[in-house]
């Protein structure tokens, strides 16, 4: 590094600190003599050095003068010998859009100033009406007024070409996510045709943001018995998507111990609040699993704070929650460590169909601010038992949105159907 030689080189003369700013060329175009004369003098008297002064008389001149830059701002009176009226500013903007411009004008009329700062013009001076010191504090506010306009486009371009990207990243994100949705259900025995498989999968996958925050996955534990996993993480949108990217990763890695509902949950819980108990902001999932048998006719299920699946017996036209059979249920995933979560049974038929869905589905409220419900939602589907699957969940969306009046959803919508076609023996 080199050294210091004396204390000027550390403290620059008063002279170069402080030397006064660069005059801004103000480019005048007005071919009346008299009145260039009089805005000479009004800037040299008030200026303090800030302006200097070029004049030119015609628009032509004017607009070759712009095109070798170097003006900071242009005063032009609308009469001139080779233009009239707005469209001399017109032309002047379309040449220049960047320099702020400042109509002059001999006349003071209320319509064509309104219109010509309308159109981009910074101020409209009457000539006559215009004292030294207001000349130049236009001149000056008429500068700043375009440099912030200009930079708040800027800001503006920037946010757009960002919101743009982030738009972008959120379609790629949902695309992802939806390439992980079930496509393809599982058959039992596994290899047989679809139509000749003991349980069938159907769902309706609604993300109230680009990408959502509910997830489910069906597990083909063994010939006879198959998982249905469904889950809710806390908010929707991107943050939310990641948390259910990190379930399915969990679901994957607990595929050996599938056939053991609260067992399966547990770990999963685990594992979840060692990685969001590292978070700042708190989060949770609520998620409920089951798992159906049809060799034993039973479903073993169990519940981390979520909606209670709905079993609908076609054979009687009824459908009940799970939970009336058994209550108990453990809290959401991700807020203890050691959370335990009971395993609850049912029996099950040929024919009956269990739904799983999220609470998106039902909190929905209409125009009066009353809440669709679950009470209204166990009824919508009683009444509905006896349709076919495909029928029932579409039919019951149509019901929700005609009770809303509206086609969208506020929070991310799942719902899952398991159909036991037949028992095997």
């Amino acid at each position: 590094m080199k050294a210091v030689d004396s204390l000027s080189e550390l403290h620059p003369p008063h002279s170069e600190l402080d030397a006064p700013p660069e005059p801004q060329r103000v480019l005048l175009i007005e071919d009346n003599p008299g009145d260039a004369r009089l805005i000479q003098l009004m800037l040299e008297d008030s200026g303090g050095g800030l302006f200097e002064l070029e004049h030119v008389e015609k628009l032509a001149e004017g607009i070759d003068r712009l095109a070798r830059g170097g003006i900071a701002i242009v005063l032009s009176d609308l009469s001139l010998p080779d233009s009239n009226g707005l469209d001399t500013f017109s032309r002047l903007y379309a040449r220049a859009p960047n320099v702020p411009i400042i109509v002059l004008s001999g006349l003071n009329d209320n319509t064509v100033a309104v219109q010509a700062v309308h159109e981009g013009a910074q101020d409209f001076l009457v000539k006559g009406q215009v004292e030294s010191e207001f000349l130049v504090r236009a001149l000056r506010h008429a500068i700043e007024r375009k440099r912030m306009s200009e930079q708040l486009a800027s800001y503006a371009e920037e946010l757009r070409s960002r919101n743009a990207q982030l738009q972008a990243d959120f379609n790629m994100a949902r695309e992802i996510q939806e390439v992980f949705m079930p496509n393809h259900y599982p058959a039992f025995p596994r290899g047989v045709a679809k139509e000749r498989s003991s349980m069938l999968f159907s769902h309706r996958y609604l993300p109230a943001a680009a990408v959502g925050g509910d997830f489910f996955d069906i597990i083909p534990i063994n010939d006879v018995t198959a998982g249905v996993f469904i889950c809710d993480v806390m908010g929707h949108g991107m943050r939310a998507a990641l948390v259910t990217a990190i379930m399915r990763g969990l679901v994957e890695k607990l595929l050996p111990i599938a056939a053991d509902p609260g067992k399966f949950l547990c770990e999963i819980n685990r594992s979840l609040h060692a990685i969001l108990g590292k978070t700042q902001e708190p989060f949770f999932a609520t998620a409920f699993y089951l798992v159906a048998d049809v060799a034993k006719g039973e479903l073993s299920f169990a519940s981390a704070g979520h909606p209670s699946a709905y079993l609908v017996r076609r054979n009687h036209g009824s459908a009940e929650p799970l939970k009336r059979s058994d209550p108990r249920h453990g809290p959401a995933l991700g807020l203890f460590a050691d959370s335990k979560f009971p395993i609850c049974r049912s029996p099950i038929e040929a024919h009956d169909l269990v739904l799983l869905f999220t609470d998106g589905l039902y909190e929905v409220n209409n125009e009066a601010d009353v809440e669709y419900g679950q009470e209204r939602l166990l009824n919508a589907v009683r009444d509905r038992a006896r349709l076919n699957t495909e029928e029932l969940l579409d039919d019951l969306l149509r019901d929700i949105h005609a009770f809303s009046g509206t086609m969208e959803f506020h929070d991310d919508v799942c719902i899952v159907a398991l159909e036991i076609s037949r028992l095997e023996s």
